[in-house]
C-alpha cells in the first residue's frame, strides 16, 4: 500500500506502508503527522485536504487530529464518483511500472521503484489533473451522477 499527496505546486513524499493494513491510528501517525501536517504548513491557510471516505480517513481520532492541527478536510459525498485526481496519479505510476524493462522482484524493490517513479512524474501532469476538476465535476452533474469518461 502506498500513499501520496499532490497539489498545484508540488507533491508529498510517497509513503510506502509495508506491513499490515491501514488503520486510523496508522493513518494519523504515519501519514497525517509525517506528511500532511508538514505539507499543509508549507502551503499555508489555503490548504484543504482532499481524501476519500475510507474508514481510516473518517475515524474519530483522525477527525480530532485534523481539528487540533487546524487542517481543513474537504467534504466529500460518501457515494460520489471517484473524481480525486490522485487516482489518476496511481494510474500514471502503474503505466511507468509496466514500462520498465526490469520489473521489481520483491516488495522492497517495488517500493523503491514506486518512489523513484513518483518523483519523476512531471509537475505538469499533476497540474493537468487538478486543472481538469471543473470539467470532471460538470461531467458528473451533466450525467446525473452516472458514468463519465473520467
Amino acid at each position: 500500500m502506498v500513499w501520496g499527496g499532490i497539489s498545484w505546486d508540488g507533491r508529498t513524499d510517497l509513503v510506502v506502508l509495508n506491513q499490515g493494513t491501514l488503520t486510523a491510528q496508522r493513518y494519523r501517525d504515519e501519514i497525517l503527522d509525517t506528511q500532511v501536517r508538514l505539507y499543509a504548513g508549507a502551503v499555508g491557510d489555503q490548504f484543504i485536504l482532499m481524501d476519500d471516505n475510507a474508514r481510516p480517513h473518517t475515524a474519530h481520532i483522525v477527525q480530532r487530529y485534523l481539528y487540533i492541527e487546524g487542517i481543513t478536510r474537504m467534504d466529500w459525498p460518501a457515494r460520489s464518483p471517484d473524481l480525486n485526481p490522485i487516482e489518476h496519479m496511481w494510474n500514471e505510476l502503474q503505466v511507468k511500472r509496466s514500462a520498465r524493462q526490469v520489473q521489481p522482484r520483491s516488495l522492497q524493490e517495488l517500493g523503491v521503484m514506486l518512489v523513484q517513479e513518483w518523483n519523476n512524474i512531471p509537475q505538469r501532469i499533476i497540474r493537468n489533473l487538478i486543472g481538469s476538476m471543473r470539467r470532471r465535476c460538470e461531467a458528473v452533474i451533466n450525467s446525473n451522477g452516472s458514468h463519465t469518461r473520467y
